[in-house]
């Protein structure tokens, strides 16, 4: 049996999350699909312990108290989770003035919709793997990450992190207070990541708390049963060094992939969907794409943004469950029926 809703949301990360709070101030209803086992997206999945400065009014939080924090804020509203699903087709019916988008999922699912959110952040992803290493997977948990899932992992013990991006960058500063040693490795002395960051891991660099190899690449890992060290090849010169250590951190970043959407006949750019800069709506009308997946020109692939992108999206997905009707509007401040059901009134 269908189960029909005012808005599907392919995606429980930060973005699809705070889509549920937007829609339940307009009073819409809506159904979130992931094909994670968990909500949250990659702040869950990948980098929970990871801090997050960018919030407004929000000074520090980790991304998993983000999403816990998401969570408590649209309990008020009505929405369903189904997770470990992804949506494997969609169809669009044409039965009524607005027409409605049909999905089915992977375990066979039918929901049916007017709008239809693609939060899905990059789209379906994976860790990228250290080049040259055959199967690094079988070490996991025996001396081998690809994120931080729990920071106190790390306690007085030798880490090598290697990669040069925003990820390597945020643990290496983060880590450094909390392990015995530390050393950052990259294959040139350049990083990809924000130049404060950057600033601080020099820094620390400085104060001996961090050691910083440049160039270098992994040549072999050194092991038994468990992880014991790593063997690095010198970029330029070409000698190796062997490198002792308990946990090596691999942070190169993910392999994206946007799955069955590629086959959903919408305009792409860059392996991100293109929208309007005005409703957030992609070249199917009814069809939203909000967060990192969107593409448009000024795009920035922050949470802050994605939040803006789907509280303009959600304005037009009330307006095609309500043809005809115009969009209430009330600040929360000043809304006491709406304070009630937010359980923030006094």
């Amino acid at each position: 049996m269908d189960t029909k809703t005012d808005i599907i949301i392919v995606g429980a990360g930060p973005v699809g999350l705070f889509t549920v709070f937007e829609a339940g101030l307009l009073g819409l209803e809506c159904v979130l699909i992931d094909n994670l086992d968990k909500v949250g997206g990659q702040c869950s999945e990948l980098y929970p312990g990871k801090p997050i400065y960018d919030i407004p009014g929000v000074p520090f939080q980790t991304a998993q108290e983000h999403v816990d924090a998401l969570l408590e804020q649209i309990k008020p509203f009505n929405y369903q989770t189904y997770l470990n699903e992804r949506v494997d087709s969609l169809e669009e019916i044409n039965d009524d003035e607005v027409s409605s988008w049909k999905v089915t999922t992977s375990e066979g699912k039918v929901f049916v919709a007017k709008s239809l959110f693609i939060a899905a952040g990059a789209g379906s992803f994976e860790p990228r793997r250290p080049p040259n290493i055959e199967d690094p997977d079988k070490f996991l948990d025996k001396g081998i990450e690809y994120a931080v899932k729990d920071k106190d992992k790390y306690k007085n013990k030798n880490v090598i992190i290697f990669g040069g991006g925003d990820s390597a960058l945020d643990w290496t500063v983060e880590l450094a207070d909390i392990t015995k040693s530390l050393k950052l490795i990259h294959r040139r002395d350049a990083f990809r990541g924000v130049p404060n960051t950057e600033a601080q891991m020099r820094e620390l660099v400085e104060t001996g708390k961090v050691d910083l190899k440049t160039p270098f690449v992994i040549e072999k890992l050194i092991f038994d049963k468990q992880i014991t060290g790593v063997t690095i090849k010198n970029f330029e010169t070409k000698n190796l060094e062997s490198l002792k250590c308990d946990e090596i951190l691999f942070l190169f970043g993910l392999n994206k992939k946007l799955g069955p959407i590629v086959d959903w006949n919408l305009d792409l750019a860059n392996k991100k969907i293109s929208v309007d800069a005005e409703k957030f709506q992609t070249s199917r009308k009814g069809i939203f794409a909000v967060g990192d997946i969107s593409d448009y020109p000024g795009k920035l692939d922050l949470i802050l943004c994605g939040f803006h992108e789907t509280t303009l999206a959600v304005q037009e997905a009330y307006r095609r469950s309500n043809p005809g009707k115009k969009v209430p509007f009330a600040y929360t401040t000043s809304n006491t029926k709406l304070q009630r059901k937010l359980k923030i009134s006094e």
